[in-house]
């Protein structure tokens, strides 16, 4: 990399582009614990979120997106009634940088 900000580039590309195990609905991300023995022995490890990966269709954009999402989110999906009400009703900080910029159209197109 020539100077910093080709390098700042880089990182957050590599961070938006390979970012795993990260919900893009709801953003739960893996949490950290300790395994405790029966004798109170304590061992780390990581609870990961129960993911899938699952296809949407958007009504209003006819269009289909496959997205990595927790059980949580799909449930979630399923209370609003539709992908496009789930995406609308959501705060923007929890949602992906792809579903940011659905969010946008969705916003623009129904309104």
């Amino acid at each position: 990399m020539k100077n910093d900000l080709d390098w700042k580039l880089y990182c957050t590309y590599t961070i938006l582009i390979f970012m795993s195990k990260k919900c893009e609905l709801t953003g739960k991300i893996p949490l950290k614990g300790h395994n405790v023995s029966h004798a109170n022995n304590k061992t780390k490890r990581r609870f990961l979120p129960n993911l899938k990966k699952v296809k949407f269709k958007s009504e209003i954009l006819n269009k289909s997106m496959r997205l990595t999402v927790s059980n949580a989110g799909l449930r979630s999906v399923d209370k609003k009634g539709s992908f496009d009400q789930f995406i609308k009703s959501t705060k923007s900080k929890y949602l992906s940088v792809r579903l940011k910029k659905l969010k946008k159209n969705l916003l623009s197109k129904s309104a």
